[in-house]
């Protein structure tokens, strides 16, 4: 695998190291080195041109730089966001893309402030952090000095803590652990239908497949519902590691089996739960793999082997949020016809409203969708 590097000059030399993104940034083709001397405004015309701010002063310094670099693009969002809102009133499907733009323009922004790494983890920099163990679950074992943003360094740091604080899930009375870059199950709606829906009868209560496991949660949902053997599966290396752990953790390693496979394994199973992500999209980096599903691959990839990997009298359960349908993205008839195109008919359908904070957010720059959005449970049988 070719190894990105980012290039800059110091003390009249031209120094070098490699570039480590996980968000898939391309490394700046400028950097300069700031220290405690740059203000918040020269670095945050500097980022917006796309120049690398590697930093050389005191750690705690540039987390507080970086806040002062998300306040002011916070408050240049908010002047042209009712700009626009003056001009023309926006659709949803508008304001959604609008709002992509935003979040992608931000990002990229603010990860132009740089961090160098020892190849051990270590950071150079007065006040660092001890981020070994962080880092090395978030990216293994490390091999040679490297340069990342803040932003991620942060993100780690943050993912550290949720994997070691965990996840309570109701349901289960028990914590689920997610790794970084896993999609942690905090909207628990999706897990409180699928531990709520009847079980298909008979026969089919013997094996189910979860497609897309993630963290495991919904494996271990099941297998406490007395679902005799789960296959779990997914493609993500992370994923898999993360729900093995919590599986094993769980006690139930002897029910759930967590298999590498792209969507279904091989065989039939009387119950198959698939949880994609919710909205056709790009994804701008691995957590978003979670949410956005580029050209709904993985909704109609599920839709369409469901029918060859389901017994007789068996059910497919599609976890589903209706908020693309709200955001314009996808209508109700283009899911009915995936379906009905799949040869799979709705034996009936479960509905949540959502209770996250954005459900609720009047300030949220989707707020209008969001306060619509219903999470469904769909019963698909072979038609």
């Amino acid at each position: 695998m070719n190894i990105e590097r980012i290039h800059w000059i110091e003390n009249g030399e031209e120094r070098s190291a490699a570039w480590r993104s996980e968000s898939g940034w391309p490394a700046p083709k400028k950097v300069v080195l700031a220290d405690d001397t740059m203000n918040a405004d020269t670095a945050y015309r500097l980022a917006l041109e796309g120049t690398g701010l590697l930093w050389r002063g005191d750690f705690q310094n540039a987390r507080q730089l970086l806040q002062a670099l998300v306040r002011r693009i916070e408050h240049k969002g908010g002047r042209a966001r009712r700009a626009k809102a003056a001009a023309k009133p926006a659709t949803l499907t508008e304001q959604f893309h609008r709002h992509r733009l935003a979040q992608l323009q931000r990002a990229r922004t603010l990860a132009m402030l740089l961090i160098p790494f020892e190849a051990d983890y270590t950071i150079p920099l007065r006040r660092a952090p001890e981020v070994g163990e962080a880092c090395l679950e978030a990216y293994g074992p490390g091999a040679e000095t490297f340069v990342a943003s803040l932003r991620e360094l942060l993100g780690v740091i943050g993912a550290h803590e949720w994997r070691r604080k965990g996840v309570f899930i109701p349901v289960l009375d028990e914590r689920i652990h997610p790794w970084y870059g896993v999609f942690s199950p905090v909207r628990g709606e999706y897990v409180e239908l699928v531990a709520q829906a009847p079980l298909p009868a008979g026969a089919s209560n013997k094996l189910a497949f979860d497609i897309g496991a993630g963290t495991g949660v919904l494996s271990a949902v099941l297998a406490h519902r007395g679902v005799e053997k789960l296959i779990a599966t997914d493609m993500d290396e992370r994923a898999l590691g993360c729900a093995r752990a919590n599986i094993e953790r769980l006690g139930l390693q002897g029910q759930v089996e967590v298999v590498k496979a792209d969507l279904f394994p091989e065989g039939r199973a009387g119950l198959v739960v698939c949880n994609p992500p919710w909205l056709p999209g790009k994804p701008s980096s691995a957590i978003e793999y979670a949410v956005y599903d580029p050209d709904s691959r993985m909704l109609r990839g599920f839709l369409a082997g469901l029918k060859e990997h389901l017994l007789i009298g068996g059910e497919g359960w599609l976890i589903l949020s209706d908020l693309a349908e709200h955001l314009g993205l996808r209508s109700r008839e283009q899911l009915l016809g995936w379906i009905a195109g799949a040869g799979l008919a709705v034996a009936g359908r479960h509905d949540i409203r959502p209770v996250h904070p954005k459900a609720s957010d009047p300030d949220d720059p989707l707020a209008a969708a969001r306060m619509q959005e219903v999470t469904s449970l769909w019963r698909l049988r072979i038609g």
